[in-house]
């Protein structure tokens, strides 16, 4: 479990408390400047920040960033190295430190992630001949292999950044069933997001943020009130029924 108290980074995040469970998948949401990417780098503790995260007994201030990795992957927005690596080579810097698995084990987890996200015919590329799309699902890949727990043990949680904004819809398909794997595995995963009918369909609770205020933390019902997303995202939304499910329709 983890369990997030006071936590806040000068006027751009004003103090908030959440917990989330092993398995669980919370999306961060709000407009653009509400403070979501914040968040997420002080939940990852690389920002200089009041309050405290606490990870099944771990306190983040207690522990160095080098120990973090071991207990957290976090996915920035999009970066690209400055130097010339093959996908491959790339991927093989985010093995874990601690981990002693054999070459093979490693190779299988490797591959297991390519053709959950379609990048085994690229593991011989430049990441500097790779597509946007491509070099996300790579980034994907990369970051995952960091927090694999058939990899490394300690692990506990994924942190996610805008993870499907260079993404057309089928490779954002393939990024939702990346997420319900790795729930389904045990971690946590955190992560913002614009598209809030996948919010809706995909996550199990949400925290919905508003200049850097938390507006809203629950169950993504509780979340996503037609009324409380009328009201900070300053447009009109409508929850309809399309069928057996719901969908958010805004002016």
């Amino acid at each position: 479990m983890m369990h997030v108290k006071s936590l806040s980074v000068g006027a751009r995040l004003l103090p908030l408390s959440f917990d989330a469970k092993p398995g669980e998948v919370i999306h961060v949401i709000g407009p653009n400047g509400s403070g979501k990417s914040t968040l997420l780098s002080a939940v990852a503790g690389l920002l200089d920040c009041h309050g405290g995260i606490e990870l099944d007994g771990v306190h983040w201030n207690d522990i160095s960033i080098a120990q973090l990795a071991d207990y957290r992957a976090f996915l920035i927005q999009s970066d690209r190295p400055a130097f010339n690596l093959e996908v491959a080579h790339y991927l093989s810097l985010s093995i874990p430190a601690n981990s002693n698995n054999s070459a093979q084990d490693v190779e299988q987890v490797v591959v297991e992630l390519a053709e959950t996200l379609q990048i085994k015919d690229k593991l011989h590329r430049s990441v500097h001949q790779l597509s946007g799309g491509e070099w996300q699902r790579v980034r994907l890949c990369a970051i995952c292999l960091q927090v694999w727990p058939t990899l490394n043990p300690y692990a506990k949680l994924l942190i996610l950044d805008e993870p499907a904004a260079p993404l057309d819809i089928g490779q954002e398909a393939l990024l939702y069933q990346l997420i319900e794997k790795v729930a389904a595995m045990g971690l946590t995963v955190l992560m913002s997001n614009h598209d809030l009918n996948r919010t809706l369909k995909h996550a199990d609770r949400a925290i919905l943020l508003n200049k850097g205020v938390m507006q809203a933390f629950g169950t993504t019902e509780e979340v996503l009130s037609p009324e409380l997303l009328t009201t900070v995202f300053n447009t009109q939304v409508q929850r309809v029924n399309v069928g057996d499910k719901q969908i958010l329709l805004f002016d």
